[in-house]
């Protein structure tokens, strides 16, 4: 008995590191299940690299390996630890990944631009503490205040606000729009290592809710979307926040929301009953977002989720309503006045194809005057950041470093200006 289920844990983490090493596409109905054991393999592979050992270990000791079912584990276990050993080097080397992106996309002196007070907070280093515990994500110097309202529809309306615990005035601000497909998740779910570092380092960070599918309808979304931002425009003074400076960030429907939000400003039929608050925003930070909902290039048409999703966030399909889906698609609004963005996509995501961030990276940087940063992980999967891991840890000093140059460069335009 004990030799069985040796072999089939041997089984299971062997399917998962396939699944953190080999990109899956097109896999129609398993789409979700391939996705949902690869995040778990490739974002905590640290902790399964432990628990293979472990079995290893375990196996030596207290079986007999000459068995054919355990000898058969061993072999399982033995692909798994070489398999998982790519995958953690794939994490480490994504430093190298987002300093190569950064220098090419704001150039190699960047960080002369951020002054040396702020610069100091700053680091490339990462700490074994942090990945060594995937789940903690709070921090001693970072408060929270929670379920504030920002607009009239409830539960899907409130926010919650990051703030340092040493306060202060005239901080920077950070808004966080959580993705889950336009009909999933939830503002205290996603993208909170980010949250906790960027309050951390001295900026006020805001988390939304937003309305979902199917009880709403595209463009619900948005509009409350850019109802957070008039909300942050009026109110975060109160918190610290500096009001004329707001960064957007978010994940997957998170990161379609940001990059439309970034390009679409003060967009009347999205702001209705305050169509003349500014929503312009000064930095745009999208990850594996949706970028063109209208498939101009036939990227998506094979991942096999858009029918099963689009139809419940439109009500309509692409030839009932072409005008809606253009309208929702961030590529139909690139224009040479968009701010600096960075986009960050992973190379293995099952979900949002690498091909469509390229695509849209590659139109944006064709028309934007401002800095365009790009950065395309190898083996990361959909939501690679939700969780620490070594590349997280990347992600964050590169997400500080960038979010810091934005900063610093705005300052600077408001005084040459």
């Amino acid at each position: 008995m004990l030799d069985g289920f040796f072999l089939t844990f041997s089984i299971i983490l062997g399917v998962g590191t396939i699944t953190a090493l080999v990109r899956g596409r097109s896999l129609g109905w398993l789409v979700p299940i391939w996705f949902l054991i690869s995040t778990a393999s490739t974002e905590l592979a640290v902790w399964v690299l432990i628990l293979v050992v472990f079995l290893l270990q375990f196996a030596l000791v207290f079986l007999d390996i000459s068995e054919g079912t355990v000898y058969l584990g061993m072999l399982c276990l033995a692909a798994s630890l070489t398999g998982m050993l790519v995958v953690l080097r794939r994490h480490f080397e994504a430093g190298h990944i987002f300093e190569r992106a950064l220098a090419a996309g704001i150039g190699d002196d960047f960080e002369s631009a951020i002054p040396v007070a702020r610069r100091k907070r700053l680091s490339r280093q990462i700490r074994a503490s942090d990945w060594l515990h995937p789940l903690t994500f709070a921090r001693k110097g970072v408060r929270l205040e929670r379920d504030i309202s920002y607009g009239p529809h409830g539960k899907r309306n409130l926010l919650d606000i990051y703030t340092p615990v040493s306060g202060g005035e005239g901080m920077p601000v950070l808004l966080q729009i959580h993705g889950g497909a336009w009909m999933y998740g939830h503002k205290g779910e996603q993208a909170l290592p980010l949250l906790h570092h960027m309050a951390e380092l001295g900026w006020v960070v805001v988390s939304i809710n937003y309305r979902l599918s199917p009880s709403a309808t595209f463009p619900d979304h948005i509009i409350d979307v850019k109802r957070a931002i008039a909300w942050v425009r009026e109110n975060i003074d109160q918190w610290g926040g500096n009001p004329h400076f707001l960064a957007v960030t978010g994940g997957s429907a998170g990161g379609h929301l940001t990059a439309l939000a970034g390009l679409s400003p003060n967009y009347a039929p999205w702001q209705p009953g305050f169509e003349d608050v500014d929503t312009q925003v000064q930095a745009v930070m999208p990850l594996y977002g949706a970028y063109d909902l209208v498939d101009r290039h036939q990227i998506r048409r094979n991942t096999g989720i858009d029918n099963p999703v689009l139809n419940r966030v439109m009500k309509e399909n692409k030839e009932q309503n072409p005008k809606l889906y253009d309208l929702a698609s961030p590529v139909t609004w690139i224009n040479d006045q968009a701010p600096p963005f960075f986009v960050v996509q992973g190379e293995n995501d099952t979900l949002v194809w690498a091909e469509e961030s390229r695509r849209f990276v590659a139109e944006l940087g064709a028309v934007s005057q401002r800095e365009l940063v790009y950065a395309e992980l190898p083996g990361a999967q959909h939501s690679f950041e939700t969780v620490h891991s070594p590349r997280t840890s990347h992600w964050l000093n590169a997400a500080a470093w960038w979010l810091e140059w934005a900063y610093a460069d705005w300052m600077q335009r408001q005084i040459e200006d």
